[in-house]
C-alpha cells in the first residue's frame, strides 16, 4: 500500500494482492510511528466512510469494495473529510 498526502486529501494505491486481501475481509494497515506520535491508515472492508482521530485515519470500503474490484475501474473516492482516493496500482501480476 502506498499513501500520499495531497492538498485535496489522501491518495492510497493498492496492488492486486492487497485488493484480494480486502476481498477476503482482511483489514490493511500502514503505520509510521515515532516517539510521541505517528501516522496510521487503515483500509477496512467491514465499515463505511472516513473517520480520523489524532494521527490515525480509518477508511471504510464495505459499500465500495465490489466497485473497486471491477476490472475496468481504476479506483474509488470517499468524500470524507478528508477526501480519500483508493486506486489500483497493478504492475506485473503476482504468481
Amino acid at each position: 500500500m502506498k499513501v500520499r498526502f495531497t492538498r485535496q486529501g489522501v491518495r492510497v494505491r493498492i496492488d492486486d494482492l492487497e485488493l484480494a486481501a480486502l476481498g477476503r475481509g482482511e483489514q490493511l494497515k500502514l503505520e509510521t510511528l515515532w516517539q510521541g506520535g505517528g501516522w496510521r491508515l487503515d483500509l477496512d472492508p467491514h465499515s463505511n466512510g472516513v473517520s480520523g482521530l489524532g494521527g490515525g485515519l480509518s477508511v471504510g470500503l464495505q459499500s465500495l469494495l465490489s466497485t473497486l474490484a471491477e476490472p475496468a475501474r481504476e479506483g474509488v473516492t470517499l468524500q470524507g473529510p478528508p477526501r480519500v482516493d483508493v486506486e489500483k496500482d497493478f504492475g506485473p501480476p503476482h504468481v
